[in-house]
């Protein structure tokens, strides 16, 4: 095996990997709440394997109640070194045609009221967010839709909105001249998170519609998202082969693996040692020493 241990969040659509040998459910607990679903964990190839479906098996979480601070704490509890995470988003430019993929590289958070960070009082740290995700994670991302079959533009700017409802025609406009190139609900504060827990992230977006800012364009609705979402899973199954087979055998640090190196302001004498009992996946190499 090498020392890879890959994180997937899947997204709309996308609820097992059927290439995950040896796979099975495993429960994870986290101090931080019920995460989705258990993990599905398995290998593909020489690549360890840590699957969790995003709004759970069966597709029953609402975006604006996913606890993602779980989500990502059980993922690290799981042993991930990285996360890939799948997001079915709408494209908010002609550049981005429904059924085309994407690698994100920058994010507009326009949720509201969701728990966007591990750290608060008692021990006080602000991570870096410039530049949200890993490119090493987005490069491989953007070949393996190739080598699947699919297309695949790299590098767009995506606003998470709250939801559950889609766009007005007039918030479309809006993030468009915002400069976000496609929408989601569900992109942040998960990216916050994977930083805080020192977790390279890249996220791969499939592109479902235009959402509502055409002048003669439609609106959006569920059934058009779902036939959509339904041949781009399926791409998106064989794209998640392929990313975990061209990994290196050997992985190289990322800066990211030390990502609260400086990040934390609260003076140790300070800490509390109730938070730190939460924290013990996130950031206990910090408490180890490491």
């Amino acid at each position: 095996m090498s020392d890879w241990t890959i994180g997937i969040i899947g997204g709309s659509g996308l609820y097992a990997i059927d290439a995950l040998e040896d796979a099975q459910w495993i429960p994870v607990q986290s101090p931080w709440g019920e995460p989705s679903d258990e993990i599905l964990c398995g290998r593909i190839g020489h690549v360890r394997v840590r699957f969790l479906p995003r709004h759970g098996r069966g597709h029953r979480i609402a975006p604006s109640t996913l606890n993602s601070r779980a989500n990502i704490d059980a993922l690290k509890r799981a042993g991930c070194t990285d996360i890939l995470a799948i997001s079915a988003v709408g494209s908010l430019s002609e550049e981005l045609p429904p059924g085309r993929f994407v690698t994100v590289d920058q994010f507009i958070d326009n949720t509201k009221g969701r728990p966007s960070s591990f750290y608060g009082d008692g021990f006080v740290a602000h991570v870096s967010m410039a530049d949200p995700v890993c490119h090493r994670l987005s490069k491989h991302a953007a070949k393996s839709v190739a080598k699947a079959g699919g297309e695949c533009s790299e590098g767009a700017t995506y606003l998470a909105m709250e939801g559950p409802q889609f766009s007005t025609r007039a918030e479309s406009r809006l993030y468009r001249h915002w400069g976000a190139e496609v929408i989601g609900m569900t992109g942040m504060p998960e990216a916050r998170l994977a930083r805080e827990a020192e977790l390279p992230y890249a996220l791969l977006a499939m592109v479902t519609d235009y959402d509502s800012w055409q002048a003669n364009g439609e609106a959006v609705d569920v059934a058009q998202v779902i036939e959509r979402m339904q041949q781009n899973s399926k791409l998106a199954r064989k794209a998640i082969e392929a990313f975990c087979e061209d990994l290196p055998k050997k992985r190289s640090p990322s800066p990211i693996d030390r990502a609260l190196a400086d990040a934390v302001i609260t003076a140790p004498d300070k800490h509390d040692r109730t938070v730190l009992a939460k924290l013990d996946a996130v950031a206990g190499r910090l408490f180890e020493g490491g």
